[in-house]
């Protein structure tokens, strides 16, 4: 019975990050070109839509990099908690949201209002990072939700990660204050980063899942 109740709410949580990631390719809109005068028209309207594309593929990395992170949480819980199921959705509340703060910097990115744009994109990651920290606490206390000591140490490692995770993010959106550009980029620098630790905290709950099944 808890290993179908947790299943289902990964279910259900996969379907969220499906449709979040999906929802980000509908911002990016096809250029009209009224009239033609050379067959560079087109490519040079494309190339305008640079923004949109940085954006797209930000938050794209984003969803999918929190999504493995999420796999791997549930590979290693053995049952839910109702804070649990709440926490969890508030992560996915955070993500859900999250093509309309990349509409929003898409659009003014390369504006007057670029400040507000990023600031507004950032803090965005810090409420997420807010709620990846809570999952990972709630995973373990008020109630363990873990059956092997060994797991838990996986989470506890998944659990500093995602603070020191929102740590940085505080600081690069307290840069953004007043580099806004810098702080965007090296925010997307980052996502190499947590490219290779999803990956390694993916190939750390593999074996359990492997077991499991």
């Amino acid at each position: 019975m808890q290993l179908k109740e947790t299943s289902r709410i990964e279910a259900f949580s996969d379907g969220v990050f499906a449709i979040a990631i999906t929802l980000l390719v509908l911002e990016i809109s096809v250029p009209q070109i009224v009239a033609f005068h050379t067959k560079n028209d087109l490519w040079r309207e494309l190339s305008h839509l640079w923004p949109s594309f940085f954006a797209f593929l930000l938050s794209f990395v984003f969803i999918l990099v929190s999504w493995i992170c999420h796999h791997a949480l549930f590979n290693l819980i053995d049952k839910v908690s109702p804070l649990f199921i709440y926490t969890n959705g508030f992560l996915l509340l955070n993500i859900v949201f999250l093509p309309f703060p990349t509409a929003a910097l898409a659009r003014y990115i390369n504006s007057d209002y670029t400040q507000t744009a990023v600031l507004f994109y950032l803090l965005c990651f810090f409420l997420t990072g807010i709620a990846w920290n809570l999952l990972y606490i709630t995973s373990l206390k008020p109630e363990n939700l873990v059956s092997e000591k060994g797991y838990v140490k996986e989470i506890e490692s998944m659990k500093r990660n995602a603070r020191y995770g929102m740590i940085v993010n505080v600081l690069v959106t307290l840069l953004a204050i007043w580099f806004p550009l810098t702080a965007i980029l090296i925010n997307s620098l980052l996502w190499i980063f947590w490219i290779r630790t999803s990956a390694k905290m993916l190939r750390a709950s593999k074996s359990v899942h492997q077991i499991r099944n």
